[in-house]
């Protein structure tokens, strides 16, 4: 089996390749000089699909058949209607549809909507209908902003975990009720929270020090792990950084993957992407240099 790692970064996207999650390959840079805050592989096709966000030529879904040899672009891309007089100013997220739908695709774009492809990302559509912001700007809409993530087991699709301003939160009934779970957290402010592959009630985070200062407390980089559902946090420092570090961790820069043990995985807004091949107890760099990373995702291919 090979693991699969795709970063999106502030200038391009890369693909990294391992068989033991010790010794990785880069490939790539790909779309150089384009923001890519999100990419994905989508297991129904095995294609690679990626945001493509540049200020002057615009936004773009983009994907590869080949891992990034070669791309192709949208025919049609994320667009408001014309008497809205906005257009999308960055694609965010890319989400595929469900297996039995291996053509539908989502993306979430800036101003807040929501977008569907039926057709493998070649032509998207909107689907705001029932959402307030109904592509206006509105202060509500920095509602939907300040919750930055949703974890979800597999196992248990009842129960989700949330990071958002300032708090960590669980919901045992698939979100119709939340209890703050941050616990002994040193802050509860942060941007990711992942659960582990096997064990639902084992999460993880990445504290920040506050909405105003990016970057960990006192300057070390910890990951945070709870093994009882928020209840109880222990910090993962070995192979990180423990003094005069002052990167972040954003929205989409953690995943985790399906092997056992179950490894985790995150990138930094200093270029760095760490692996923990034991589920959080240790940690090592993939790579040191990278422009800031936006996203990571992690796959296990044949």
């Amino acid at each position: 089996m090979k693991t699969l790692l795709l970063a999106g970064t502030k200038k391009g996207f890369f693909v990294f390749t391992s068989t033991n999650r010790h010794d990785w390959q880069l490939h790539g840079p790909f779309q150089t000089g384009r923001e890519v805050n999100h990419a994905i592989y989508d297991s129904r096709s095995g294609r690679i699909y990626a945001t493509a966000n540049d200020s002057w030529f615009g936004c773009e879904v983009v994907w590869s058949n080949d891992l990034g040899k070669s791309w192709a672009t949208a025919k049609q891309n994320p667009a408001f209607p014309e008497k809205s007089g906005l257009k999308p100013e960055r694609i965010w997220h890319l989400e595929p549809g469900r297996p039995s739908e291996p053509q539908v695709l989502y993306a979430g774009v800036a101003p807040a909507a929501l977008f569907r492809s039926d057709d493998g990302g070649k032509s998207w559509k909107p689907i705001n209908k029932g959402l307030k912001s109904q592509y206006i700007p509105n202060p509500e809409a920095e509602v939907g902003h300040c919750v930055h993530r949703i974890a979800q087991p597999k196992a248990r699709p009842d129960l989700l975990y949330m990071q958002k301003h300032w708090d960590v939160l669980r919901s045992f009934d698939a979100g119709d009720t939340w209890t703050e779970v941050s616990g002994n957290l040193p802050t509860d402010f942060g941007f990711v929270i992942e659960v582990h592959a096997h064990e639902p009630e084992t999460i993880y985070v990445v504290p920040i020090k506050s909405d105003g200062e990016h970057y960990p407390l006192d300057g070390k980089l910890r990951v945070y792990r709870s093994k009882t559902g928020g209840n109880e946090w222990q910090e993962m420092t070995k192979g990180l950084p423990q003094k005069d570090c002052y990167v972040n961790v954003l929205r989409d820069a953690m995943a985790v993957d399906s092997l056992d043990k179950c490894g985790v995985y995150f990138g930094t807004t200093g270029g760095q992407v760490y692996c923990s091949a034991d589920a959080g107890d240790s940690w090592s760099p993939i790579v040191h240099d990278l422009p800031a990373v936006y996203s990571v995702e992690v796959q296990t291919i044949p």
